[in-house]
């Protein structure tokens, strides 16, 4: 059993995602696009995975998972989901806004009542980018909902974190209370060698035993050589290098980076095929050393680098 995988399904329920794709793939047949993202599931069940993320805003995924579920039974299959966006594309490649954000309780109500045909296998309901600007972390009608929620169906209750304050909403969130008792459980956070920020918290969150998630551990793409980045040369040769010297490929070295420097964290592969699922799968086959993980740590960039270059990114 893979424990320390999990699969995440942004890429699986919709034809666009922000991303670098080295190769271009047709996603415009609806049909053959459900049927493949439907076999990953399986190939990922079959390899072991038994935690899946997935929410309303990435498209059909919720709708995807729930179907497969149904061909299973198997108590261990973990499910997490989200509430707070919303999918607006129409599975339009050609779509200008694919996503819209929305916290409010009227929101979280419509998502549930979709997300609730889940609970069988749904352990975990977070907060789809919850951020400070949304007011979502102050919002009583709403935390008093997840946190009913989370008494009647024994949810961990989470949030995700995306941007340049991922931290300050982690501290923020962790101070939330009803009734007296914190209600936030689990965190999904965006972690690599490059945004390195978790690292600030990590403790923190460890030691007050709340759950880590990690999302985009390969940087939507970056860790892979490309000429947009030259400035990252330096580290893709000793990526490349890592690689070659434990025969996997460079994205096996940096999910198993995430891995070693967040114990005990859930890492999400976001594979979009089932080649992408076992070759991320290969982290299971080595360790990184104390010095490639200091190396891999020196390559730390600014967040407000980091941020502004992945909002450059095009859907695709």
């Amino acid at each position: 059993m893979i424990q320390k995988l999990g699969l995440g399904t942004a890429a699986l329920g919709r034809p666009k995602y922000i991303n670098i794709r080295t190769k271009n793939c047709d996603n415009s047949n609806l049909e053959t696009f459900k049927k493949q993202s439907f076999q990953v599931l399986e190939d990922a069940y079959n390899l072991g995975i038994r935690y899946f993320d997935t929410a309303p805003g990435y498209g059909l995924a919720e709708e995807l998972v729930l179907e497969w579920l149904q061909t299973k039974n198997d108590h261990s299959i973990e499910v997490a989901t989200k509430w707070g966006y919303t999918y607006t594309a129409n599975f339009n490649i050609n779509a200008t806004v694919h996503e819209v954000k929305e916290h409010s309780l009227a929101k979280l109500k419509e998502q549930w009542n979709f997300s609730k045909k889940l609970l069988s296998h749904l352990k975990v309901y977070q907060i789809h980018s919850a951020t400070l600007e949304t007011g979502v972390l102050e919002n009583k009608d709403v935390l008093n909902e997840l946190a009913r929620l989370k008494k009647e169906y024994n949810l961990k209750i989470g949030i995700t974190t995306t941007g340049t304050n991922q931290t300050e909403v982690i501290e923020k969130a962790l101070n939330v209370l009803v009734d007296g008792k914190s209600i936030f459980d689990i965190f999904q956070v965006t972690y690599n060698f490059l945004e390195q920020s978790l690292l600030e918290i990590s403790d923190k969150l460890i030691n007050q035993n709340k759950s880590i998630v990690i999302k985009e551990a390969l940087a939507n793409g970056r860790i892979f050589r490309n000429l947009n980045y030259r400035h990252y040369n330096k580290i893709y040769n000793y990526l490349e290098h890592l690689a070659e010297k434990h025969t996997v490929g460079v994205d096996a070295i940096a999910l198993q980076y995430c891995s070693q420097t967040v114990p005990k964290s859930i890492v999400l592969s976001g594979a979009s095929n089932s080649n992408q699922l076992k070759e991320n799968l290969k982290i299971n086959t080595f360790l990184l050393s104390k010095d490639d993980i200091n190396v891999l740590n020196s390559f730390k960039v600014a967040p407000e680098v980091y941020w502004l270059e992945r909002k450059k990114l095009e859907w695709n």
